[in-house]
């Protein structure tokens, strides 16, 4: 389409875009609780806070805390992450935190009562299934509503698996 006479470009009035700034997200999983998926059916997960001391803030920095054994429950109208470890604090000598105490997860209240009616009228587990701190660099936990399996359908996901690896294989070497 041709410019109307005295018509300037507009490239020419905006200089050329600079190189986009690195990524500064601080995005980082602590810990990661692998085995929830194979002993739990996981139906739906959500996002909540997690109330911290500073001295566990520093030792969930370095990476060093353990979901692996925790569970979530909802006790007095209020939700608990009970039994997960939080390694100590080296430098943190006069206020050091313990390390497998329960810590208060913060959800709303329409989200605590779908979780009260998940677990105390369906039955449902809740599961912890990862520890990491979100690109604000604010520690949050994302646990799973979940049904525990029978051995026989760990089975069945195990030989999923195993034949989704075989299957991947033939269509590597075959193709």
């Amino acid at each position: 389409m041709p410019r109307p006479a005295g018509a300037r470009r507009i490239e020419s009035l905006y200089p050329a875009p600079m190189a986009k700034a690195p990524d500064k997200s601080n995005y980082k999983v602590i810990a990661e609780n692998r085995r929830a998926r194979f002993d739990y059916a996981i139906e739906d997960d959500l996002e909540v806070g997690i109330m911290l001391l500073g001295s566990e803030v520093k030792s969930l920095r370095e990476g060093q805390a353990n979901i692996a054994e925790s569970y979530a429950a909802i006790d007095e109208g209020e939700l608990w992450l009970i039994n997960s470890y939080v390694a100590p604090y080296v430098q943190a000598k006069t206020f050091p935190h313990e390390e497998k105490r329960r810590r208060k997860l913060l959800a709303s209240k329409k989200e605590l009562s779908r979780l009260w009616n998940a677990t105390q009228r369906q039955g449902m587990t809740l599961v912890p299934l990862v520890l990491y701190f979100n690109h604000k660099g604010i520690a949050k936990l994302k646990i799973g509503i979940a049904k525990g399996k029978k051995t026989a359908d760990k089975r069945e996901t195990s030989a999923k698996r195993d034949w989704n690896r075989q299957k991947q294989r033939l269509l590597k070497q075959g193709g």
